[in-house]
């Protein structure tokens, strides 16, 4: 039972590594899958002023689609006058 869950901890942690090594590739740019300046933002959702945003991106040239969970910038009332 230990070997198992040692097993999930680790499979987890290489997942979120991987997850983290695309978005890396998308900042910068670029399609993880095919290595081309193709990537778009395809749909940005938002669950309130502290929640995360869900952002999906679609490579145009090999279909490669991905969401990932960004940590909003806490933006909601600021700038506005009392």
């Amino acid at each position: 039972m230990l070997i198992i869950l040692v097993g999930s901890v680790f499979v987890y942690i290489y997942y979120l590594k991987e997850k983290k090594e695309q978005l890396d590739a998308i900042k910068r740019g670029f399609c993880p899958k095919c290595q081309q300046k193709s990537i778009e933002l395809t749909d940005k959702r938002s669950s309130g002023c502290s929640g995360p945003q869900m952002l999906t991106f679609e490579c145009m040239e090999c279909g490669y689609v991905n969401s990932f969970a960004v940590e909003n910038g806490g933006s909601c009332g600021t700038g506005r006058g009392k």
